[in-house]
């Protein structure tokens, strides 16, 4: 669990409740190329890279994983925000959550692939491209050669390691 100071909101690892809410959130947005089709086997697959943001009734309003490539590269993936819950700063408390455990889990660096530029500029990465990830690439030939053609979505990058 970790806790937004500056919002209050709080990020919690998923369960397997979860997984439903989880699925439904994602692939609302993937018909417009925002994310992903997930199914309930991935989610299951993938349960420990999940964090959620719960409303006070218990739904699940936020979410965003990690996706590992190997011991030295994760892809940050599937990080979406409720309608109803946008426009309260979530993304950025879901990216910094995405952030922290890929830290506790020692990655070097995380990327992203987003349509959502601002938001990842702001949140201190910068923009690189896919030609960097290999890795993702084969994945997308693997899923769909479409996605690869998606001109308007951006790569990022961020460094995981603290300057000396």
């Amino acid at each position: 669990m970790i806790s937004d100071q500056s919002s209050g909101v709080v990020v919690h690892h998923a369960d397997d409740a979860d997984i439903p809410a989880i699925v439904a959130l994602n692939n609302l947005y993937a018909p417009d190329g925002l994310t992903l089709m997930r199914s309930e086997a991935f989610v299951t697959g993938h349960l420990q890279d999940y964090q959620v943001i719960r409303s006070v009734e218990g739904r699940v309003i936020g979410q965003v994983a990690l996706d590992e490539y190997s011991p030295s590269l994760v892809e940050l993936v599937s990080l979406a925000v409720a309608p109803d819950a946008q426009g309260r700063g979530l993304g950025q408390v879901l990216i910094s959550a995405a952030e922290h455990l890929a830290r506790e889990r020692s990655y070097p660096e995380i990327f992203a692939i987003s349509l959502a530029e601002p938001l990842f500029l702001r949140m201190g990465y910068l923009e690189s491209t896919i030609e960097r990830y290999p890795e993702k690439i084969a994945r997308y030939k693997s899923i769909s050669r479409s996605e690869l053609s998606i001109g308007r979505k951006f790569c990022f990058t961020k460094s995981l390691v603290a300057a000396n």
